[in-house]
């Protein structure tokens, strides 16, 4: 066990643990190996280029043309294609300064064409640990830019996988959960957005729920700002809004999420599926759950969303997401 709260692996700048007390409250593997045959589940991951799901696989209109995408996810392509971001290896980590603090850097360059996406793009992930008092924190910056000249622009829309268990037990039963907002994006059967946002049934903004053992079944992309429009392709400049907080009280862990996004998908992890490895036990559905700020699902194929994932050449994509962690 290192002495840091957080370790991360090149694969993917993967997540590998957040410790409390000596105990990991993110699912992982112990080595990169495993992650290679068993991540199914996307652990810990860097998402990209595209997190969430891209309809029929394919982008519209970009560059004034369509792209074919690998489809995943049914007719979808869900984070990023067959091998997304989180299955390639990442340059570092290479300690750096950040805004006068110590940082965990990796860098990937994606090359054009790769997984059907346009134009070749850096990515750079940021991460700096600290302590506030008993609190474990997290910094996560993301940044990426088009640096070759192969197109104008491209779709970027990048997260962190992590899945959560604040518990002792292999089940979320028992968390409780409470969301900044009820407001989501209704969608089909393949996950994608097939209309206005509504409001969640059965969650009350800023008033916490208990997640029993198989209900409720969340797998939806709950939206903080309802303005498309009014997204930058680098939220950084932004406030940091608490988006999400939980607390289970057989471990008295608490974990809370911010983030400069405006949306994040939560899931309780119906689909984890993951055999005993590594001197791990299995791990089933709903053995974690995730919360990936983001942008809105499918925003690039999506005429008044679009804007807030094209990257253009010349600009930055930036976000930040906080992870703060304590047991009480």
């Amino acid at each position: 066990m290192s002495s840091k709260a957080f370790t991360f692996l090149p694969l993917g700048a993967i997540i590998q643990e957040f410790n409390i007390k000596g105990k990991s409250i993110v699912q992982g593997f112990p080595t990169a190996e495993l992650y290679k045959k068993h991540n199914a589940p996307f652990f810990g991951e860097t998402i990209g280029r595209v997190a969430n799901r891209v309809s029929k696989a394919k982008i519209n209109d970009l560059n004034g043309k369509s792209y074919q995408l690998p489809a995943n996810n049914g007719p979808n392509s869900l984070h990023g294609g067959d091998l997304g971001w989180g299955k390639r290896e990442f340059e570092g980590p290479s300690t750096v300064e950040r805004n006068g603090k110590e940082a965990t850097l990796f860098k990937y360059t994606s090359p054009d064409g790769e997984e059907g996406y346009p134009g070749t793009v850096e990515v750079r992930v940021w991460y700096v640990q600290e302590k506030e008092q008993d609190k474990e924190v997290l910094h996560i910056e993301y940044e990426a830019e088009l640096v070759g000249d192969e197109v104008q622009e491209t779709a970027v829309n990048i997260t962190n996988h992590s899945y959560f268990n604040l518990s002792n037990s292999p089940s979320i039963a028992g968390t409780e959960v409470t969301l900044i907002t009820n407001k989501y994006q209704v969608v089909d059967d393949g996950g994608i957005p097939k209309g206005p946002i509504e409001e969640y049934p059965g969650v009350t903004p800023n008033k916490s729920f208990t997640l029993g053992e198989k209900e409720p079944d969340i797998d939806d992309c709950f939206v903080v700002n309802t303005d498309p429009a009014s997204v930058p392709i680098d939220t950084r400049s932004l406030p940091l809004q608490k988006v999400a907080s939980f607390y289970h009280p057989d471990s008295k862990v608490h974990l809370e999420i911010s983030t400069t996004e405006p949306a994040f998908q939560y899931y309780t992890g119906k689909y984890i599926d993951v055999p005993a490895v590594g001197g791990l036990p299995a791990r089933g559905a709903r053995s974690g759950f995730c919360v990936e700020p983001s942008r809105y699902v499918n925003a690039i194929n999506i005429p008044e969303y679009k804007a807030m994932i094209v990257l253009k050449k010349g600009e930055k994509y930036g976000s930040k997401i906080v992870y703060r962690g304590w047991a009480a």
